[in-house]
Order: C-alpha cells, then structure tokens, then sequence
C-alpha cells in the first residue's frame, strides 16, 4: 500500500492544472485496474478526468473519492514524500490519494475471498456485483465539472461511503457542513483622491459598510459562520476607489439557515449615495446531517468491534466533501473512511502507515455486509433484498 500511496503523491495533481489531473488520472485507472480486473470508464467534463468503475447491472453501493489535489506542481520539493517512524508524509496523501488506495485493496479483498472465483462464469454473479467507485478530479474546488456524476450515481445507490481522510483519532465523519459562496462586487465612482474627492463615490467605504453587514449574518447559536474573505478595491493610492469586490465564505448545519443567508446576501442594498452593489453565488454543497450517517455509522461501529479495531468515534465538521452531494440527494452517507492522520492542506500533512490495514478491513466489511441480503428489508430494483434499513430508505429507490 505504502509503495501505491508513494506514487500517487509524486504524481502531482493540482485541480487547476487539466493535464496534470490527466496524468493522475491514468496513473489512478491503472492501479486500480492491477487490483479489480478491469479498468475503469473515463468520464471528461469540461476538461476534467474522472473515473467510474461499476460492477453489475444495478447499483446499490457507492464508493466516492477525489485524486485531484490544493497543492501545486513543484509541492514535492518543498515538501518530500517519506516514510519515518510509523508516519507517511507527502502532499496530498492524507487528502486523498490513500483513502484510494484503501478503497482499492478493500474491493479487492472482497474480490479474492469469494469461494466461487474459480468456479465462475460470464453469466455468474460478480463477488463486487451493486458497487459503483467512482474517482473525481475536481473535488477540492467544488466539484464544479463532476457534481451531477455524483448525484446521478448516488441516486441509484442505498449508501454512499466516502474515502475522505478520517476526523482526530481517525474518527469517521458523520456530519458535515453546507457551504455557499457568493463574491460580492462594489461599484463606485472614481475621483481625485486630493483635489475633488467629495465628487467620488468610495467603493472602499462602501465595501467596508457591506463587510459588516454580511459578519452580522452569521449565528453562533446554530452554527452557522459567514465570514468576508478575499477583498480588493482601489487602484492607486491618490484616487478615490470606483470598484471594490469581497469573496464570502458560508458554513451552515441545516438547509433553513442556508436559505436565511442566501436570501439575505441576495437582499444586499449600497448604504452611500451613488453606489450599487451586486451579489453572485449561492449554494454550493448541502449539509451532511447526522440523520443521513446515523444507521451507517453505528453498522461501522459494531463491525469495528467485531474485528478487534474499535472504538469507532464520529465527528462533525465544519469543511465540505462530496458526501454532501450524496446526502443532498437523500442517499444514506458516511464520511472520514480513509487515511488516518491530519494536516489536511498544510505543511505537516500525514498519515499514520499502522491504520492503513485496520480502515481497509473495516471497508471490506461495512461494503460486504452491505452488499449481502439484510432479512426484513424492502427488495431492491433487482429483486435483492435492499442493503440497508427501510427507514433509510429513500422515497422510491426500492
């Protein structure tokens, strides 16, 4: 596993670098064909690649991950990949490209246990039959190009695992945020910073009345964060500003609050005379709620214990993954399934090299029971028995 990890992170994969992505991509397609039998189908949106693999004819668990990566070429440099005492460094190997590795041992295991492997035949049932892993290059900045991907396969799935790096203490993530982003642009009227600067109309001042109105929106109480990031405005230091545009950064818990802020961004009004302001933006990812990993979460748990690997803990965060897109859709998600570490996006990002076997066996579990036949549950689409409980179930998916 480790000499896998190894090379996906000297693979270097940027999510704004298209060819670099591409080059991830290949690499990604054929370690994980080395371990399924079968390379995966390359899906190009806009530019970006990513990859699906499905076994059988109808869907019933999702795997999701990402191989795109925030850090640019030239990261490795700066930033080595190495292995010391029991820890695995290197950009990008925590967030994400060891929870693909795990997904792909996890699969495979699954795949060799079967005792009728010898035995089988084209028209035999595959030991991965129902699971669809699907691989994006886009998840750092949104998801932009592979959102409706991961919508329309997770609408045709029971669950959704997600192989994002775990919570402190390799907790999963059985909560997440909901993110909306807006960029907020201030038009003024530029004017002779000395000479006639009362003939202006300062997208600055303008700006900083709109920054605290928009910090206002936030409420502690219920969680939710909405805080002004990015900001630009001026152009040179004796004129009087024409233009000032800020970035907002929104994190909520429910869909209430994510439609309070928006309506409220959108209700923006100039406070000076003579200046406009115009929003952008919106939603980008519904909340995770705890209801939609509940079941799921307290399956991993007992399968945990069950293998000698327990405690399971959970955790809410604040950050976003494309399990909200999953939840978002009413499909049950459970999240943090991956590498076990930290430093997500920073200089000390690592992961702990003992986990890597315990969150691999703990996948080939949770994705083999299920697959397996649960007594009392509604049939699928195909007739099976559907691999979760019917008050998780979606409104017509059995």
């Amino acid at each position: 596993m480790i000499a896998e990890i190894e090379r996906l992170v000297r693979c270097e994969s940027p999510s704004d670098d298209l060819a670099a992505v591409a080059r991830s991509a290949e690499l990604v397609a054929r370690i994980g064909a080395g371990h399924l039998g079968a390379g995966p189908e390359r899906v190009v949106i806009d530019g970006r690649t990513h990859l699906r693999w499905r076994f059988g004819r109808t869907p019933r668990v999702l795997l999701v991950g990402h191989h795109d990566t925030v850090w640019p070429i030239g990261s490795l440099e700066s930033h080595p990949f190495e292995v010391r005492d029991g820890v695995l460094r290197g950009p990008g190997c925590f967030d994400m490209k060891a929870g693909l590795v795990i997904a792909f041992h996890a699969l495979a295991a699954l795949a060799d246990a079967d005792p009728l492997a010898a035995l089988r035949t084209p028209d035999t049932r595959h030991p991965l039959d129902g699971v669809t892993l699907l691989i994006t290059g886009d998840e750092e900045p949104g998801s932009p190009s592979s959102r409706e991907l991961i919508e329309r396969e997770a609408r045709q799935c029971a669950a959704a695992l997600v192989l994002e790096a775990a919570g402190p203490s390799g907790a999963l993530k059985t909560e997440r945020k909901g993110v909306s982003r807006y960029e907020v642009l201030v038009r003024g009227r530029a004017a002779h910073s000395g000479l006639e600067p009362e003939r202006g109309v300062n997208a600055t001042i303008e700006a900083a009345h709109q920054i605290v109105a928009v910090a206002a929106l936030g409420d502690p109480a219920r969680g939710t964060t909405v805080t002004p990031t990015r900001l630009e405005a001026g152009t040179t230091t004796n004129t009087v500003p024409a233009s000032a545009r800020f970035d907002v950064d929104v994190r909520v818990r429910d869909a209430a609050e994510q439609h309070r802020v928006h309506t409220a961004m959108q209700n923006l009004r100039a406070w000076l005379t003579g200046a406009a302001v115009e929003v952008s933006g919106g939603p980008n990812r519904p909340p995770l709620p705890a209801t939609a990993s509940r079941d799921l979460f307290e399956r991993a748990r007992r399968l945990a214990t069950g293998l000698g690997i327990g405690p399971l803990t959970q955790v809410a965060v604040g950050g976003a993954s494309d399990g909200n897109l999953t939840a978002g859709v009413g499909t049950p998600t459970l999240d943090g399934l991956g590498a076990v570490g930290g430093g997500a996006h920073a200089d000390d990002e690592h992961l702990l090299v003992a986990e890597l076997t315990r969150r691999t066996r703990l996948l080939t579990a949770l994705v083999a029971e299920l697959l397996a036949p649960q007594v009392g549950c509604p049939p699928g689409r195909n007739g099976d028995r559907h691999p979760v409980p019917s008050d998780q179930l979606r409104d017509g998916s059995g």
